[in-house]
């Protein structure tokens, strides 16, 4: 089976910087993916650069077959692309907008008016649908960059950091979005600081650090288990401040998270007789304690956790052949990079001539039954 993304010996330098350094991974046709990383480890470049907005220095990648070098339209054509955040135009409605990427993508007539329909209907925007775009709440606009991003029915969805500065409850709509597009079969890359939706919503996890794959598989096997430390919530009664100051002098405790009540500790040991010596103590030397309970690594942990061992060399990064997937064109790896004319809406052929756009022709909201 042909991944719905390949991703081989990738890199991409500004000047002096490496942003990407040697990435590699594949990704099959109905995954979901987590893309996890500090600021600047390169994934919002990995990003761009399969979505055809940007030119690798060096390496391949495909979507669905397809390189992005060599064949952009092609990728256009079968990719949605979600960015952080979008622009918008001054005095357009949300239907306005929708119609305009519309037919920018090609579709005339009633094929037209289905398809809007369709993506406004799946993402809810049928009651907003004379709003002013630049007038909407931060999770209205993400709906409307989503229902932009599915116009044409891609295949595959790259959505960075669409979660970005969502209350919960557009966090949890967004959520239900993904879910169902996942149900439908679409392959989706999606890059969020928020670790626990990922984990929820992702088969597996891509961790990149520094430019470079350090970590591909399920978010269990992120959250290890063979550490020998305990995690444990203790809750005391009173003042908490009693709880930091005797754990600074503790044996085989470590503060890792105050809370209002008490802390979150680690215990360098997975022994039973040394956790629960480290309880008696705190009782024996007067501690108020009212809850003392072990906690699992979550990904936040997990997270926090890889990037210490990369940090003291005890992760590497994920390093695969140098030779290019069958298909592509070995100048790829080359570091060619020609002239790259300003990006199109995704799904679009390049036009003859390098003439923008006319302004969008207004829209009749009845239409659409407005």
């Amino acid at each position: 089976m042909t991944p719905a993304i390949a991703v081989h010996n990738l890199h991409r330098s500004f000047g002096p910087l490496k942003a990407v350094n040697g990435v590699s991974f594949e990704i099959m046709p109905g995954s979901v993916v987590g893309f996890v990383g500090a600021n600047g480890a390169g994934k919002t470049t990995t990003m761009r650069i399969l979505a055809t907005l940007d030119y690798p220095t060096i390496g391949t990648a495909a979507v669905m077959g397809h390189s992005v070098v060599q064949y952009p339209a092609e990728v256009r054509r079968v990719l949605g692309w979600v960015p952080d955040s979008f622009g918008t135009y001054e005095n357009m409605t949300v239907l306005e907008y929708l119609d305009f990427y519309a037919r920018a993508l090609g579709f005339k007539g009633k094929e037209r008016v289905q398809r809007i329909r369709d993506v406004m209907e799946f993402t809810d925007l049928g009651p907003l649908h004379d709003r002013l775009i630049n007038k909407m709440s931060k999770g209205q606009g993400q709906r409307l960059c989503l229902g932009r991003a599915l116009i044409h029915d891609p295949q595959v969805l790259i959505m960075d950091e669409p979660a970005a500065g969502l209350d919960p409850k557009a966090r949890v709509e967004l959520k239900r979005l993904i879910r169902i597009l996942a149900e439908e079969g679409k392959t989706i890359l999606i890059s969020s600081h928020i670790l626990s939706e990922l984990g929820e919503m992702c088969d597996t996890l891509l961790f990149i650090d520094k430019g470079q794959i350090v970590h591909h598989g399920t978010a269990q096997s992120l959250q290890r288990t063979d550490t020998g430390i305990t995690l444990v919530d203790v809750q005391v009664a009173g003042d908490p401040a009693k709880l930091l100051q005797w754990a600074l002098l503790a044996a085989h405790v470590k503060i890792l998270e105050e809370r209002k009540s008490g802390a979150r500790i680690s215990i360098d040991s997975g022994d039973p007789e040394i956790i629960s010596g480290v309880l008696r103590r705190m009782i024996h030397e007067g501690l108020p304690v009212v809850e003392f309970h072990q906690e699992q690594q979550n990904l936040e942990d997990a997270f926090i956790d890889m990037l210490g061992r990369i940090e003291s060399g005890e992760v590497k990064p994920i390093v695969t052949s140098t030779r290019p997937p069958a298909g592509l064109s070995v100048l790829e790896t080359a570091g060619v990079s020609p002239y790259v004319p300003p990006p199109l809406p995704l799904g679009t052929q390049a036009p003859e001539s390098a003439s923008p756009p006319p302004p969008p022709t207004p829209v009749d909201p009845k239409r659409w039954g407005g």
